[in-house]
């Protein structure tokens, strides 16, 4: 197991989130940008906070652009929160396959996720907490947003499977 980095006085642990993922309000305005287009914005996104991962914003449907995503075939299933459906975006002549996802029928559990949508900040121009840029997780199956406040290391880069 990794040894979890030394946090700054105004920074939380991924290390300290628990397993199973707890699920908290998020406290700050959450906005997705896509070719130039603002495909997401709101005040009211859900954080999923688990072990070794960077919060993962969930965003009300209400709040982001549906017209601009279409629903793809493909699923994955999470041992938590249940099956999970994927979005490409697109706007203008751009698009982004598996850009998003969420969870149509979530566990019991999760039920606020219902219907939510969060993104890969890699595969979207930019994603912002607050005034603050995102950073995406490492690779292509986790989904977590770094920002300045959480400290790591996070799993998902080559080597971190078992962690």
């Amino acid at each position: 197991m990794p040894r979890p980095d030394d946090t700054a006085p105004d920074q939380e642990s991924v290390w300290d989130y628990p397993r199973p993922p707890a699920l908290e309000p998020a406290e700050r305005r959450i906005r997705v940008v896509f070719n130039d287009t603002m495909i997401a914005d709101t005040t009211d996104a859900v954080r999923v906070l688990e072990t070794s991962h960077p919060p993962v914003y969930y965003l009300p449907p209400e709040d982001v652009a549906m017209e601009h995503l279409e629903q793809e075939s493909r699923t994955t299933m999470c041992e938590f929160k249940g099956r999970a459906t994927y979005y490409t975006v697109t706007v203008g002549n751009r698009s982004a396959r598996s850009a998003a996802w969420g969870y149509p029928n979530p566990t019991d559990r999760y039920a606020e996720l219902q219907d939510y949508i969060t993104f890969y900040a890699s595969k979207v121009d930019s994603c912002y907490v607050g005034d603050e840029e995102a950073r995406a997780q490492e690779g292509d199956f986790y989904g977590g947003w770094i920002t300045d406040d959480v400290a790591g290391p996070f799993k998902g880069g080559p080597g971190t499977m078992g962690w």
